[in-house]
């Protein structure tokens, strides 16, 4: 699988947005070297642990992803990269690759679980050039443009999401409780 994954493109988190028409959370990541930036579409949950996150909030009790960076931890092991390795029928793959005792394990996650653990635990994520092929692309300019926001604008997207966490019930988060 790794000789597969060696044209990767390393990218970073630019932020969170809502998609208008249907108020679903969307990551923007972008890459570090090259002029491209994609979306994929992800779940409030996550998205709650990646803004957490980012945003540096701690929260009284380890969240799920601060869960599982803990036991990889605690049994020895290192989050090397993380690889969102894959896009069919509009759904993104992603591999986690943990190192524990010299051996390389790679694990299939949703990238979204992927990439809220990798801000966890320092890890650089990578995405397949394969996937940049297939999936639509971000105007860079215009991703300019929103990264480079006003203070005014970035404070409103901010209480925006603060709304959007704040108004969360329990029982819209199903089964999953927090």
């Amino acid at each position: 699988m790794e000789e597969q994954l060696n044209d990767t493109v390393e990218m970073v988190v630019a932020g969170i947005t809502l998609d208008q028409s249907n108020n679903m959370p969307i990551i923007i990541l972008k890459a570090l070297k090259e002029e491209v930036a994609i979306p994929i579409w992800i779940g409030l949950i996550e998205a709650s642990a990646i803004a957490t996150e980012l945003e540096g909030l701690s929260m009284p009790r380890p969240m799920t992803h601060d869960l599982l960076k803990n036991v990889i931890e605690q049994l020895g092991g290192k989050l090397n990269k993380i690889v969102v390795s894959d896009l069919i029928d509009n759904t993104f793959y992603a591999i986690l690759f943990i190192e524990q005792g010299g051996v390389m394990y790679e694990i299939d996650a949703r990238p979204s679980d992927s990439i809220a653990l990798a801000l966890r635990c320092s890890a650089p994520i990578y995405v397949a050039r394969k996937v940049l092929e297939k999936s639509q692309h971000i105007d860079m300019e215009m991703l300019r443009q929103a990264l480079g926001e006003s203070e005014g604008e970035q404070k409103e997207e901010k209480d925006r999401w603060t709304e959007i966490l704040e108004k969360l019930k329990p029982e819209d988060f199903g089964k999953y409780k927090m």
